[in-house]
């Protein structure tokens, strides 16, 4: 075997000419008409030239509406070193929007490019002067004189820019050099290339090396007609998947000159029809996601650490694919997602219409033969929604050695291509049509994350119906961010262009909604249930695909939950340990042995965690070791010091402590609230039920307490006076029907807010079918008027329905209040607030401001204008509430601050009168 040596070979050059500014020339919009700079890359709109249009512009403003047309003409000088001579260099463009006419030193360098996601080169030797100064001219228009690449790339649901939006850079090989390389590598170590050079005869060596940049073989061949064919084994070759995404290197030689280097992975993709999709031999599920390449203040010019930031938070989200939706993305995107690992669906541009086959062809040229060689590429995508020119269907393995599946995103039945369905949108049920069929489902659209619906809400039974139908391939929700853009004509403002593009688990600088850490969970691979008499053992289902869990990690907490009046919120860790390892292989179940200390049951909660091979921290889950109750203790400060009744004809008063309350006799509402230490809490109109009616029969009086029996659903409202000031309520309705929500509600000013901490399930607010993602903590969060999809995308919202809640204490304006339920299954809903953006409320909410509820509403779905109230159709988990019997709780109440437990005394002179207020 002959050996070579990588000292032997000369490496492509690269020289960028991006990066800095060049000068600029807008013909239409803002500034424009004169010379000035920009920098390249970028998008002009966001350098402050030209005019915005959001794709879709063409259906909001009608057919007497027409796209912004301007044109950029950039100019940039750079010197050739006098040594390139001899040389063949090409200028590179990663992306220019749309058609792009370029020159060097007043000469053509070639046709004009038409297609603004792919990378286009032109062979410049000819028009350099070499040791001399050059000017490249690119004019650039906006809208392409191709009306089907504007059809494909233009009328779409996303915004549209002008420009030279990613890098430009010479590239300077020998004249005998390497073009490309195709690469087939297979789960068995079997590995194939073909070398294509510029021309002549000689031959190519090729050196492949492992992660460690170990030599594991090697081969050589012959070129004939400017080809050559490589091939090799590598025994023991570590396979390449979403969860190993082992990388090899291979490095090529022509004739002991140009060498060239590509990473690639081993992994055979199969489709079996009727089956499923298969990598490396396991049927696989897609946990995936659409993705544009977008941030707010550049557009679509994207840095290395955005890429990394995206492929980061798909990873935490535990997904484990991504759809590039609707074009190719940046290269640097899909060598993350090479070496991090996600399987990647790489989609040629054409949101509903498609490219003609003249103006296709050679784009999907373009795209496949940057792109081929990428591991986590598992698809082709043939454009999205009826954008598929399906002559274009074979020209994908022209440029692919390894001969991926093409599919068509589709959003019409019927419309299945290679045994895969990928029918966009369906309900629930339909899915359950769809994967009873005989096509593989994998939907490459589903729950659109318009506002606060979709996304993580009913994904549990959507997931959960895929993964155990034996067709079902997972799918991409819609969508990763808000594609919310900084206005640079509007002072800096974010737009979504209204309802077009709040349709992420991400807000536009990547903040995480409620539905992110939904999607968390319920993606994880490691499914952990805790027995209702929990023992120390856990029963963990194993999700991965390639991963044994003996390869994971589990680590514990013991835990005691902070109190209200402590300063901070969160838990303190009191002891700590780790499982040992458990031998469970993929897709299976088992009992994991946590090796609790004895003593495990004096604390109040466990923390468990488990950790991927990576030690990637995949989920974190809370369970509650004490009751309600227990947690109780020293929350509750109860005495028998004595307590007053009063009453007269229209008040019944209950005074303990310093707190006194007023229970109106014909309503059996508060009335009033007094605390001797403070301001009078505005807090009443309460209790009142969110379903059913109640009217005040009777009310009886004794020490203590006053009891109000009724007519209707409601049974009887007791409240009573603890001499602490503590004051207990309890009550009792009874429903038979279906209701959206259940429980009572009271009225307290939201614009008096400070903040509210409490122990319950947190961060994120909660839906009946989105209650995964949050855990119990002891949260704290100040108030805000924030809502997924709006400006200015502050989470966890401040507003909403929050679940499993021990206490809750709500800091105002007028001081502290206090509520706590020695029952579980308590839901605190949080003043009014937005999940859909409507006319009023959507989901509609209870009376009031301030609710105690039992059970709380489904939340819908919403694509641009189109709500979907009928939250039946999302599944079992988005069935309204059907409730048959009564319900009993009981809640307790302390409005203000107790007095200081150390008799420290007030450190001023308190003014007798407030004149502020």
């Amino acid at each position: 075997m002959m050996m070579v040596s990588l000292a032997q070979g000369q490496n492509t050059k690269v020289h960028y000419l991006s990066g800095s500014d060049w000068d600029f020339f807008c013909t239409g919009g803002r500034n424009s008409g004169y010379w000035t700079k920009i920098r390249v890359p970028s998008c002009w709109e966001q350098q402050g030239f030209g005019t915005y249009n959001y794709g879709r512009d063409y259906k909001t403003y009608g057919k007497n509406f027409r796209f912004a047309d301007e044109q950029g003409l950039y100019r940039h000088r750079f010197r050739v070193p006098a040594d390139w001579k001899g040389k063949t260099v090409n200028i590179v463009f990663e992306g220019s929007m749309t058609d792009t006419e370029v020159k060097i030193n007043g000469k053509s360098v070639g046709a004009v490019h038409q297609g603004a996601f792919y990378r286009f080169k032109y062979d410049i030797t000819d028009k350099l002067k070499y040791g001399a100064e050059n000017l490249l001219e690119a004019t650039v228009s906006k809208m392409s004189a191709d009306n089907s690449v504007n059809n494909a790339e233009r009328l779409a649901d996303y915004w549209v820019f002008g420009g030279i939006y990613r890098p430009v850079y010479l590239e300077v090989l020998p004249q005998r050099h390497i073009v490309r390389t195709e690469i087939d590598a297979k789960a068995d170590g079997s590995f194939r290339m073909k070398v294509y050079t510029n021309n002549g005869g000689g031959h190519v060596s090729a050196i492949i090396s492992d992660a460690s940049g170990k030599q594991v073989a090697q081969a050589t061949a012959a070129v004939k007609d400017s080809v050559a064919w490589i091939s090799a084994d590598v025994k023991n070759a570590l396979q390449w998947t979403a969860e190993t995404p082992n990388l090899y290197k291979v490095t090529v030689i022509l004739n002991h000159g140009h060498q060239v280097t590509e990473r690639f992975g081993f992994r055979t993709i199969e489709i079996r029809r009727h089956d499923g999709i298969y990598v490396n031999g396991t049927k696989i599920k897609m946990k995936g996601v659409n993705r544009h390449c977008f941030w707010p203040e550049t557009g679509r010019t994207l840095t290395d650490e955005i890429q990394l930031k995206d492929v980061l938070l798909m990873k935490e989200m535990n997904m484990n694919a991504v759809r590039c939706a609707h074009y190719p993305p940046d290269k640097r995107f899909l060598e993350l997602c090479d070496s991090l690992g996600l399987y990647v669906l790489d989609e040629l541009a054409g949101w509903q219409k498609a490219y003609s086959t003249k103006a296709g062809a050679p784009l999907v040229k373009e795209m496949v033969t940057r792109d081929a060689n990428h591991p986590s590429i598992i698809f082709w995508s043939n454009g999205n929604e009826g954008g598929h020119n399906k002559e274009l269907d074979d020209d994908f393995g022209q440029y692919d050695l390894s001969n991926r599946p093409v599919i068509h995103a589709h959003h019409r039945p019927g419309n299945q291509f290679n045994g895969i369905d990928c029918n966009h949108y369906e309900d629930y049920y339909s899915t359950q049509k769809i994967l009873a069929d005989t096509n593989i489902y994998m939907v490459t659209e589903f729950l659109h994350s318009q506002d606060d619906g979709g996304g993580g809400a009913a994904l549990h039974d959507f997931w959960e119906l895929h993964w155990h139908a034996e067709r079902g391939a997972g799918g991409f929700l819609w969508a990763l961010i808000d594609e919310g853009l900084v206005r640079t004509d509007l002072n800096n403002i974010i737009d979504v262009n209204g309802i077009n593009g709040p349709d992420g688990v991400l807000g536009p600088h990547r903040e995480k909604e409620g539905s992110f850490y939904a999607i968390r969970e319920i993606f994880s691979p490691v499914k952990v249930s805790f027995p209702a008499a929990f023992n120390g053992t856990v029963q963990v289902e194993n999700r991965f695909h390639f991963t044994n869990l003996k390869q994971c990690k589990f680590q514990w907490g013991l835990v005691n939950f902070h109190k209200p009046g402590d300063a901070v919120a969160g838990y303190e860790v009191k002891k700590k340990g780790s499982a040992a390892p458990v031998n469970i292989a993929p897709l299976a179940k088992g009992v994991v042995d946590l090796n609790l200390p004895a003593d495990w049951q004096q604390y109040d909660a466990m923390v468990l965690a488990a950790y991927d091979p990576f030690q990637k921290e995949i989920y974190r889950w809370v369970h509650r070791i004490k009751s309600n109750t227990e947690l109780l203790n020293g929350v509750l400060t109860l005495n028998d010091d004595p307590v007053s009744v009063q009453e007269s004809d229209s008040i019944v008063t209950l005074s303990g402590g310093q707190v006194t309350v007023m229970l109106n006799r014909k309503t059996g509402m508060i009335a009033g609230l007094k605390h001797a230490a403070g301001d009078q809490p505005s807090f009443g109109d309460g209790p009142l039920l969110v379903s059913g009616n109640a009217t005040v029969r009777d009310v009886k009086v004794s020490p203590r307490q006053a009891e109000f029996t009724y007519d209707g659903d409601m049974k009887y409202v007791r409240w009573e006076m603890n001499g602490s000031g503590w004051l207990r309520l309890e009550y009792e309705y009874a429903l038979n029907g279906t209701y959206p929500f259940a429980g009572i509600t009271f009225t307290y000013p939201e614009h008096f807010v400070l903040d509210a901490k409490w122990l319950g399930k947190g961060p994120s607010r909660v839906w009946k079918n989105r209650l995964q993602g949050v855990t119990d903590n002891v949260w704290m969060n100040a108030y805000n008027n924030a809502s997924p999809g709006r400006a200015p995308w502050t989470f966890p919202e401040f507003k909403g329905y929050f679940a499993d809640i021990a206490w809750m204490e709500m800091n105002t304006v007028q001081g502290r209040f206090c509520i706590a339920s020695p029952d579980t299954g308590l839901y605190v809903r949080l003043f009014d607030f937005y999940g859909l953006n409507d006319v009023h409320p959507n989901p509609a909410l209870p009376a009031g401001t301030l609710s105690f509820l039992d059970a709380i509403p489904p939340i819908g779905t919403k694509l641009a204008f189109n709500i979907n109230n009928n939250t039946r159709s999302l599944g079992p988990s988005s069935e309204p509430n059907r409730i048959s019997g009564s319900k009993k709780r009981v809640l307790w109440f302390y409005f203000g601050l107790p007095k200081p437990v150390d008799g420290k005394k007030e450190q001023y002179n308190r003014p007798a009168i407030n004149d502020l207020l």
